[in-house]
């Protein structure tokens, strides 16, 4: 089995820093961190939104950081919805079958702030579904001075999306989509890290449940908030959900490399709390099917 997360960024090298220092990881310093936390590939997901950060990458430049390292990076390539003629009618397909022939296996991380039920979004999920590439996603609370596709309290834009397109495989993400592992009540922050237990009822459990299309991406502090902040009710979702949730970090700086998520994998293991047939595919054998991934690294 190999150690697979499903959620990374990589810069070819050093350009415009913010006064804090603020950069994302190059793809000799994600190597390094994958050696050291015993991960085997990880998924590199261009960032070409302009939303994200301070910087618009082309699918090119990851590529290229990519291609130093071939057998440790996947290649997802990244297409905004507004481009080239900013149309709801824009066939995304040839953009994407041209990617595909350059060795994407997914899009993503879609960040584009539009709300999920704009045309231009949904010629994109429809191309995504023709093509064959899933689709991984950020989740916004709100239009503006944030980035990521926009749905309302209860996630109904994404469900509508799944609904349409149900030969799309959906790779969910961000702290305003994990929040709702629990029920929301009218007034709690969706993009803030909920804490404390997890009441029955949450729309993240109801969506797995009724969309076979449908994963969770566990990357980031949100991801690992929503299984350990009530570590009984996660490793229970753990084991249901064990074939359709994928372990990632989301590392965007060289110096946050925190692994938490693996932690708490390995230990819930090594103690009983999930199964080692969950752990394996949560950490690996789930991103491998899903991708198609040839691979005869074992851990």
């Amino acid at each position: 089995m190999a150690v697979v997360d499903i959620h990374e960024h990589v810069i070819l090298e050093r350009g415009f820093l913010l006064p804090n220092g603020y950069t994302i990881t190059t793809a000799e310093e994600l190597v390094a961190i994958m050696d050291r936390l015993g991960i085997d590939q990880m998924v590199a997901l261009p960032l070409t939104s302009p939303e994200t950060y301070h910087f618009v990458q082309s699918n090119e430049e990851v590529f290229h950081a990519c291609d130093r390292f071939p057998d440790r990076f996947i290649k997802f390539c990244n297409v905004d919805p507004r481009i080239t003629d900013n149309s709801p009618t824009h066939d995304f397909v040839p953009i994407l079958e041209y990617y595909q022939g350059q060795g994407a296996k997914g899009v993503g991380e879609v960040t584009a702030n539009l709300w999920w039920d704009d045309a231009r979004v949904q010629q994109l999920l429809r191309a995504c579904e023709a093509v064959g590439l899933p689709f991984l996603f950020h989740i916004a609370t709100q239009e503006y001075n944030t980035y990521g596709l926009i749905t309302e309290r209860g996630l109904g834009g994404l469900e509508r999306s799944l609904q349409r397109f149900p030969g799309l495989q959906f790779l969910c993400h961000s702290t305003a989509f994990w929040a709702e592992v629990g029920p929301m009540p009218a007034g709690e922050n969706r993009g803030a890290y909920v804490k404390g237990r997890v009441l029955p009822g949450g729309k993240v459990p109801e969506l797995l449940r009724a969309y076979p299309n449908m994963w969770g991406d566990l990357s980031a502090g949100s991801g690992y908030n929503a299984v350990s902040r009530d570590p009984e009710w996660g490793y229970d979702f753990i084991e249901e959900f064990q074939d359709r949730l994928l372990m990632g970090l989301d590392i965007c700086q060289p110096w946050n490399d925190e692994a938490s998520l693996i932690g708490f994998m390995r230990d819930a293991v090594e103690t009983g709390k999930i199964s080692q047939g969950a752990f394996e595919k949560v950490m690996g054998r789930n991103a491998e099917q899903l991708l198609e991934l040839e691979s005869d690294t074992t851990t």
